[in-house]
């Protein structure tokens, strides 16, 4: 029998809406550090003699995907030995409509499936599920995660966005560039963005000094600017409005961000940064051993999201790393980003394969008492 990993005190489990404190999607302002502590330690985790040898899972279900890790630990962190990723589009039509999709119910419900039988046979024995944006948002989120258990047995914890931003750090902090200055570690997602301002430390997790969590990610960003994928000047204005409310919203935390100096870090996790670092390297198809934890100039980033916002919906289908299910998504990352490199403008952009899962992982496993 998989343990499921009890919801923190800042999120909520199946029954009810988001509770805790700082900045809630869907709210312009930031949150200082205070609001992103860690979760109290889950209970019923007792000593086991075996504990080394257990696996582990996390899955994540955002507003575009839905992604499982399965791993063991090991000596410098752990071992993936099962995975999984689909997209899923559950907040598709959710800015129109305040409700999941009955359609997305069923793709979701249709991947969490998969993620059940593989928990199963992988044998796990400790799990954490969590749910973002979407099921933040939507009228009936907290009926859908009722829907998720009775079919599947998976307990989905609709987390907060503090709580999202600090899993991404956790999981991906360590491909930030060596240095001592502050760094911003951002997380492009299907219906939100954090940004999170850290200094580095030594060992361990880097300190988390300010945040801003964005209501737009790129699935609600393209839904909220509709344009004729035919008609190249509408191409172009679309995508300046989506500019310019991604900087509406990226403001509170860019007031407040120091003085850029030129030795600023920028890193980034998320499918819109690994898919333009796959074509800035030119992948005939996306190879992760290549792209996680490489370093791009920041003029190239923008060159490709230039590129990519002028083409027409068809040239970009044809493109490696792209296809037809994210060709139509892919300009609203593009426009996120490029947002984040006008209120930081780092001159190179870490790129993260990386992020919730393998935070995920590592809470469990510390809590757990597993060394790595």
């Amino acid at each position: 029998m998989v343990q499921q990993s009890r919801p923190s005190p800042q999120s909520s489990g199946p029954a009810g809406g988001v509770s805790g404190t700082g900045v809630r999607s869907g709210q312009g302002n930031g949150s200082k550090a205070a609001a992103l502590t860690p979760p109290s330690k889950s209970r019923g985790l007792l000593p086991h003699p075996l504990r080394g040898r257990r696996s582990y899972a996390a899955i994540d279900l955002g507003t575009n995907n839905c992604r499982l890790l399965i791993a063991k630990p090991s000596a410098d962190g752990f071992i993936v030995v099962d995975a999984f990723s689909r997209i899923v589009r559950l907040g598709e039509g959710l800015a129109a409509s305040g409700r999941i999709s009955d359609e997305a119910i069923e793709r979701a419900i249709a991947a969490l499936s998969v993620c059940a039988d593989k928990l199963r046979r992988r044998h796990v024995t400790l799990a954490r599920s969590v749910a973002t944006e979407a099921c933040r948002r939507a009228s009936n989120g907290a009926d859908f995660i009722q829907r998720v258990y009775r079919e599947t047995g998976i307990a989905l914890d609709i987390i907060t966005a503090q709580e999202e931003a600090r899993l991404a750090v956790l999981g991906c902090h360590a491909l930030l560039e060596p240095g001592d200055g502050p760094a911003l570690i951002f997380d492009i997602g299907g219906g939100s963005t954090e940004l999170v301002l850290v200094n580095s430390r030594r060992e361990g997790a880097p300190h988390i000094v300010d945040w801003v969590s964005a209501p737009w990610g790129v699935v609600s960003l393209t839904e909220s600017e509709p344009f004729d994928h035919a008609d190249p000047m509408d191409r172009l204005a679309a995508y300046g409005r989506m500019r310019a409310r991604v900087a509406d919203a990226f403001s509170p935390l860019a007031r407040r961000l120091p003085t850029p100096q030129p030795d600023i870090r920028l890193l980034g996790t998320s499918g819109t940064v690994t898919t333009l670092a796959s074509l800035h390297l030119d992948l005939p198809r996306y190879d992760r051993q290549a792209i996680d934890g490489l370093i791009v100039p920041s003029t190239s980033m923008r060159a490709i999201s230039a590129r990519l916002s002028s083409m027409a919906l068809a040239e970009r289908q044809k493109l490696p790393c792209i296809g037809t299910e994210r060709a139509d998504l892919v300009v609203a990352g593009c426009a996120i980003l490029e947002s984040i490199l006008d209120i930081w403008p780092a001159q190179r952009l870490g790129v993260a394969d990386r992020g919730i899962r393998e935070g995920i992982l590592r809470g469990l496993m510390d809590r757990d008492g597993v060394k790595m």
